[in-house]
């Protein structure tokens, strides 16, 4: 992996720990497994020509650039008018050169059809503070930098792509009835508090990932994000005691609200009856910009 770059094992080692979540930032922001490879690669390539050994927050600092790659990318898109995902099989990319097909598999599948289908329909600018702050958690303040906007802009740009994500997500793939994703959503809540482990399984996409804001990570949760539906349901075996299934904008979700507070809520991405995503959502900033209400009888 020298490119004809210089550099030692150690470097090697300091990157290869930050792979998996560079390329996971790098597809939400692509669509293109091909391409998140390729974003990944340069990635590595500017951090083997720079001395990083003083930077305190590696993961922090190769986020940022792997972030300008693909905005570089997002725009050039743009500029030849080009669609933003593979044709006619947007998430069946072919795996990356020399890599393991299961793997990219796992990352195809991942994201969900639903929810990658109404990011591509963002703007690059929109795309990548959304992408950034939404699902990765990334502070505005270390996004505006990467888009050369100030710190009150790059709010607006993530608050207006995350209206047009909740409008998208009406017209995506995923199951439109909200009566028919509370099915699957209770059935999920239900094996969840009865430590059911094959029903969890069930009802989960094998590609589901789960990403959980800095708030729920904070309060014990495995991780900002999780892959694969085994991994998922032993997370949540036994847990969900306390959660009820809402309307999170429109869609079937969960939430747990003590006292009537909301304090933690559950996004679901349902495809074909399976729950393909959950956004894990503890920020109280967050859940203030939600619409939840409960189902009618």
């Amino acid at each position: 992996m020298n490119d004809g770059v210089d550099f030692d094992h150690d470097a090697v080692q300091r990157f290869e720990e930050h792979r998996d979540h560079l390329r996971a930032v790098a597809f939400r922001m692509l669509g293109s497994s091909g391409e998140a490879d390729d974003a990944v690669q340069e990635a590595w390539m500017r951090f083997a020509r720079n001395d990083t050994a003083d930077v305190e927050n590696l993961r922090g600092w190769l986020t940022t650039v792997v972030s300008r790659i693909c905005l570089n990318l997002l725009r050039s898109r743009r500029t030849r008018r080009e669609d933003a995902l593979d044709a006619d099989l947007p998430l069946a990319a072919a795996p990356s050169s020399g890599g393991d097909p299961e793997s990219d598999a796992v990352m195809a599948d991942s994201v969900g059809m639903a929810l990658q289908v109404v990011i591509d329909a963002l703007g690059p600018a929109e795309r990548v503070a959304f992408v950034l702050h939404d699902l990765f958690g990334v502070p505005f303040d270390r996004i505006a930098p990467v888009l050369d906007r100030t710190t009150e802009a790059t709010r607006q740009l993530a608050s207006r792509a995350r209206r047009r994500v909740r409008e998208g997500r009406e017209r995506a793939e995923a199951d439109r009835d909200a009566r028919q994703q509370k099915t699957v959503v209770d059935a999920f809540l239900a094996a969840a508090r009865e430590g059911r482990f094959e029903d969890l399984l069930a009802v989960l996409d094998p590609g589901i990932i789960v990403v959980a804001d800095e708030d729920a990570v904070a309060t014990g949760f495995a991780g900002r994000e999780v892959v694969g539906a085994a991994a998922v349901a032993a997370i949540f075996n036994g847990q969900a005691k306390d959660a009820i299934t809402v309307l999170v904008d429109g869609l079937a979700g969960a939430m747990w609200a003590p006292g009537g507070q909301a304090r933690s809520v559950l996004a679901f991405t349902v495809v074909h009856g399976k729950i393909a995503a959950i956004d894990i959502m503890n920020d109280p900033k967050t859940i203030a910009t939600l619409e939840l209400a409960a189902f009618a009888d």
